[in-house]
């Protein structure tokens, strides 16, 4: 594949790494330390978005020996670095820019099918439904509830390092559109910064998966 799944959906300036793979090796055992009591395969979805993010950092000219780990889970980007990592089977990506350029940048993929049942209701509100049953009777192709939660997941990914606090499903409101784009609010009892009040990313389906971005740009 010539281009990333990811191109177009994100600046310029934001670099992505892509694998198609399952495994992953490691040659960073401070890496692998921070993973040796997971399962095998949340061991090697770890170390799998870690070589796409080493590969990210390269071309973005900021090379680092080691991602770390936050304390919420996240990864500990090099200084004056924000990114997001995603995984899910057979396909695994790194987003990274300077933060010169922006403050979050946030990016999930997932499978293009339907949420498995039930689990449309326990992310969603009723006006959230209602425009989800609109958007299915216009663009019957589209798993619109599978690209709601990839722009709420995108989402989180951008408030959690810039806020430290969690944010649940209910927490964001998400207005996809056909176009590609999405806007999410964050509740009013979230207290959110302005910069976080209202966002806007960008969505798209390609190669059976169900890919969203948020990039927050750092104000001149």
């Amino acid at each position: 594949m010539s281009r990333p799944l990811f191109s177009g959906l994100v600046p310029s300036w934001v670099e992505i790494a892509e694998t198609f793979h399952d495994t992953a090796e490691s040659t960073r055992p401070e890496e692998v330390a921070l993973v040796t009591r997971a399962v095998p395969a949340r061991r090697r979805e770890f170390l799998l978005v870690r070589e796409c993010a080493h590969r990210a950092l390269l071309a973005l000219g900021t090379p680092a020996p080691v991602i770390g780990r936050l304390p919420g889970g996240g990864p500990a980007w090099p200084a004056g670095v924000v990114g997001s990592l995603t995984h899910c089977r057979g396909f695994g990506a790194a987003a990274v820019a300077a933060a010169a350029y922006a403050i979050g940048v946030g990016i999930d993929a997932e499978p293009h099918q339907p949420l498995p049942h039930g689990v449309l209701e326990e992310i969603t509100g009723a006006v959230e439904q209602a425009s989800l049953r609109r958007l299915h009777r216009s663009h019957p192709d589209r798993h619109w509830d599978r690209l709601l939660f990839c722009a709420k997941e995108a989402v989180y990914k951008v408030w959690s390092p810039l806020t430290e606090r969690w944010l649940g499903f209910g927490d964001v409101v998400c207005e996809l559109s056909p176009d590609g784009t999405f806007v999410v609010t964050i509740g009013a009892e979230q207290d959110p910064p302005p910069d976080l009040a209202v966002l806007t990313g960008r969505w798209a389906v390609r190669e059976g998966l169900a890919l969203t971005t948020l990039v927050l740009p750092t104000r001149s």
